[in-house]
């Protein structure tokens, strides 16, 4: 699988204003082993997203964990759109240390893309699972996310 990390990034920021709004900026969507997905998207430190301890605000850290569970899901299924659409079902997250500064959400996709795509094709409305962990630029992980996706037939 090839993936163009402009062209996802573009897409995504046309697709979605309010990732623009926060200045998420998308630093990789690659492939991985056994046709997987992985995007890595930055907060950066702004006074605008800081909340009362002066760390991200815990409802700009679900944006970006979210927006780059939705790089994963362009970059792996952006040739159904035509016959598709992506839709979040449900998400779960949990903070589990105090994030300061910029952090980094890195998504990867849960099941094979091949077995959403597969099913599909069989008519069904695939759910998939995307996971995500938020870290600092240090490495520190601060949060964790899993966003369940469907690719609802058109």
């Amino acid at each position: 699988m090839t993936i163009d990390s402009r062209q996802v990034a573009a897409a995504m920021l046309e697709a979605v204003p309010f990732a623009r709004t926060l200045n998420l900026e998308f630093v990789e969507v690659a492939p991985e082993a056994e046709g997987g997905v992985r995007a890595v998207v930055r907060l950066p430190d702004t006074p605008a997203t800081h909340n009362h301890v002066g760390g991200p605000h815990a409802g700009a850290m679900f944006t970006l964990g979210e927006t780059a569970s939705g790089a994963v899901v362009m970059a792996a299924f952006g040739q159904v759109l035509d016959r598709a659409v992506p839709l979040a079902v449900r998400a779960e997250i949990a903070y589990r240390k105090l994030a300061m500064g910029p952090v980094l959400a890195t998504a990867r996709l849960g099941r094979p893309a091949a077995e959403v795509l597969a099913e599909l094709a069989a008519g069904q409305r695939p759910e998939f699972p995307v996971r995500v962990e938020i870290a600092t630029e240090a490495g520190k992980p601060t949060s964790e996310l899993t966003v369940i996706w469907t690719l609802r037939p058109n």
